[in-house]
Formats: C-alpha cells, structure tokens, sequence
C-alpha cells in the first residue's frame, strides 16, 4: 500500500538513502516520506545509525617469542551526516576494520615483551582506535571505543607462568616459616636460660641455708656442752641426717635408691664426705 502512495516510512536510529534513476539524491531521516517511484526514485536501501561491536581476535608475536592471541573489541557507528560516504564508499565495513585493527595490533606488540603487554594493553587500545578513527572517518564512521578485552598466551606458556608464580610464592612461604621457626627457637632457648639460672639461683640460696643452718646448730650445741668440738658436734648433725634419710627412703614402697657401700664402717666416710661437699659449698659463696 506504501509503494502505491509513494510513502515509505523510516524507523527510528536509521535513515534511508534516496536514489533517483540509480543516482544518490538525498538521505532520509526517520519518519514518513514520499518516494514517488514513477519518477525514478527508489530507496537504495538502510543504514542503522546505532553503536555497532565488532571483535576481533588477532594472534602475533611479542618481542620474547611469545605467541598470544589478542582480543579487540571495537564500537562504532555511522555518522548521520556523512551516511552517504557510509553507504557508498565500503561495501564490508566489518571486514575494514578488522584489517586496520590487525595492522596495528601486528606492529606494536611485537615491540614489547609479554608482561610488557599486559601492562600496556590500554596504550595498545588507544593505537588502535587513533588509527581506525583517522582512516574510517573518511568512510563516514566513528569509532566510539575500542577495548583490548583479553589477551591468551600459549598454554605452555601460562603453566610455565602459573608455576614461576606458584615456586615465588612457595619461596615466600619457607622463608617466612624459617623465620617463626628462628623466632620460637630463640624464645625458647632465652626461656630454658633464664629457667635454668633462676633454678642455679634457688640450689645456691638453699645450699646457703643448710650451711648456715648447720653454722648455727654446731655453735649453740658447743656452747650448751661444754668439752665438744665443733667436728664432733658437725659428725653428728651429719650422723643424724643420714639417718633421717635412710628412714625416709625405707618407707617408701617405691623407692628405688641404693647406697653403696653400706655398713656401720662406712658411716665414718659418709659423714666426711657430706661434710667436705658443704664445707666446699660454702666456701664457694
């Protein structure tokens, strides 16, 4: 019904190129117009006006011999007042601009190394969208953004890169366990120090008090009987705690000391020989 009133209708974010006799004649914007087909105008067809995206994977080199795969994501749109050079002037503008994005992507990332191009992806995005956009605005298009959206290396090369990553951090860890284990070591050793100088503390001050202990009973018993020495009184005290210790272990149903020799003889050297290892205590503090 449209062509035999001559009325065609354009819908919104399109327009619709005019040609009369097969010669362009003017651009039509959205709404309802009149082509009066008896005089040789025709629609030529529709351009959309609306962003576009198009994505491109590029595989290449990097300066380290690296191959990786590449990803570009390219938004673009045509231009409504030059939608005649859109229309007219490319006939695969897909296939345009995937050309252009090969081209640069192909000259700049062989420059730099791998880890170089993760780095610098967006520099590698902003090359490609100046070069597209100085070459495609002839053609009636603008570039509205263009993204480095991945980049893939080999799979060999991102298991090489994984485990690099995974030793460095293994390495860490053991250098970091190291250092605990120093530490607990040091604390620990600073502790067994410091028990056993508080320990030598404790068996010097208990020496002291038996020495002075035994200094007292010698004095006051030589003084309370007359005609005693003070070895005699010493052997006796000794004689005494013997005694009070072989009593002490023989009622002990779990004891398990011995003393060897053993024997009313053998009383004499007892006595002498605890009385020597006070006496060089004592003298000793």
């Amino acid at each position: 019904m449209g062509n035999l009133f001559c009325c065609v209708q354009v819908d919104q974010s399109t327009v619709a190129i005019k040609e009369q006799f097969g010669k362009y004649q003017d651009v039509l914007e959205p709404g309802c117009h009149c082509v009066p087909w008896f005089l040789g105008s025709q629609l030529a067809g529709h351009l959309s006006l609306r962003v576009q995206q198009l994505d491109v994977r590029c595989e290449t080199k990097t300066k380290d011999n690296v191959f990786v795969n590449v990803v570009a994501s390219i938004q673009y749109r045509a231009l409504a007042d030059k939608a005649n050079d859109a229309f007219y002037k490319l006939s695969n503008t897909k296939g345009q601009i995937q050309a252009y994005v090969f081209d640069v992507i192909r000259a700049s990332v062989p420059k730099l190394n791998l880890d170089d191009v993760f780095e610098q992806k967006n520099d590698i995005a902003k090359a490609v969208e100046e070069e597209l956009e100085k070459a495609m605005s002839a053609y009636g298009y603008e570039i509205v953004q263009t993204l480095i959206v991945d980049i893939v290396p080999d799979e060999h090369v991102k298991r090489a890169m994984n485990e690099i990553n995974a030793a460095a951090r293994l390495r860490v860890a053991a250098n970091e366990k190291a250092e605990a284990e120093k530490i607990l070591q040091i604390k620990r050793a600073e502790g067994e120090a410091e028990s056993k100088y508080l320990a030598g503390l404790g068996i010097a001050r208990q020496r002291q008090a038996i020495v002075d202990g035994l200094r007292d009973s010698v004095l006051g018993f030589s003084v309370n009987v007359p005609g005693t020495s003070a070895k005699d009184v010493m052997d006796m005290v000794l004689v005494t705690q013997y005694f009070d210790t072989m009593k002490e272990i023989g009622a002990s149903s779990k004891s398990s000391a011995v003393f060897i020799p053993h024997g009313p003889g053998a009383v004499r050297d007892v006595a002498q020989q605890i009385r020597d290892g006070l006496l060089q205590a004592s003298v000793e503090h």
